[in-house]
């Protein structure tokens, strides 16, 4: 089957309010922001305007609402070239919202108000099939209903698409959508909580965490450490892929960009193992600069980064 689109997402649109502080704060405790700025964001759209710079041809299917920050949203996608055929304007609820603050570490506190997000239902993935079956990998990420992720990896399945699973937030999932995950990324305290929920022993090394969540019974592994990058792991090998040094100034969306560039790379036919390289150089480069999709590098940043020699 010709395959006519490299990437559809499923997944979240929100419009980011981002404050930036010398530190979090304590529990009932009040700290002055440095600076306030308002952001497209959202896992989903991370991801797909994430890919889209890198030069995938990307589709998402989202929800956000009949309101200004969904006129945001959806102008900022269109303007990275992301096809939003399938993002509906939702009438009932108001365009999801996260709230995050930013530490003069680089590290982010998240609090997110899913509104229209909730709304994307199976029904959505049923009118976006012949999408589905017209790409080479479908994303789908965990700020979207369970019942609605089910879907995705049954359209997937059906089509012969390859999906990729953000785990992200941590929720349980059905068998059939586990069975599907090709492969499952998490960063590493997700990895400690998806084990732990499944009764299974937290490995020490890093390298093993991919391999115990093999044991969920997805078809592969990816899990992600930060600056001490990711490691792989397939039913027949895995491997620690390094981090890239990089000066953090804001990790916010970070994880969102590893997990588009992991499926950008998958449908153009890369091993996991390769796709992860690529994937820890363009996190990289998307810390140096603050906020989510405002820092994603097209690919000539990232080729410059990587004194122009692609992973392999």
């Amino acid at each position: 089957m010709s395959r006519e689109v490299d990437l559809v997402v499923v997944g979240s649109l929100n419009i980011d309010l981002t404050a930036g502080v010398q530190r979090h704060p304590l529990p009932g405790e009040t700290v002055q922001a440095t600076a306030l700025t308002t952001s497209a964001g959202g896992k989903g759209a991370n991801q797909a305007v994430a890919a889209a710079r890198l030069g995938a041809r990307t589709a998402l299917v989202g929800r956000v609402g009949a309101d200004a920050h969904g006129d945001t949203l959806l102008a900022a996608l269109r303007a990275d070239g992301v096809d939003t055929a399938h993002t509906r304007r939702d009438r009932s609820a108001a365009t999801g919202t996260a709230l995050i603050s930013v530490a003069a570490t680089g590290e982010n506190s998240i609090i997110v108000s899913a509104a229209a997000n909730a709304q994307l239902c199976p029904a959505d993935i049923t009118a976006a099939q012949p999408l589905i079956a017209s790409a080479r990998v479908v994303s789908v990420v965990l700020e979207i209903p369970v019942a609605t992720a089910a879907a995705t990896a049954r359209a997937a399945r059906a089509a012969g698409t390859r999906l990729v699973l953000n785990l992200s937030p941590v929720v349980d999932l059905p068998a059939e959508v586990l069975s599907a995950a090709d492969p499952l990324i998490v960063n590493e305290h997700e990895a400690r909580e998806i084990l732990q929920r499944n009764g299974f022993p937290v490995p020490d090394e890093d390298i093993a965490h991919a391999s115990a969540l093999l044991q969920l019974g997805v078809r592969s592994a990816v899990v992600t450490f930060g600056p001490r990058g990711a490691a792989v792991a397939e039913p027949d090998r895995a491997e620690h892929v390094p981090g890239v040094p990089a000066d953090a100034v804001d990790t916010t969306g970070a994880g969102d960009a590893f997990a588009a560039t992991v499926a950008w790379r998958l449908s153009q036919g890369d091993p996991l193992p390769t796709a992860a390289r690529w994937a820890t150089l363009v996190g990289a480069c998307s810390v140096q600069q603050p906020g989510a999709q405002p820092s994603y590098p097209k690919l000539d940043r990232v080729l410059s980064t990587a004194d122009a020699a692609p992973p392999k």
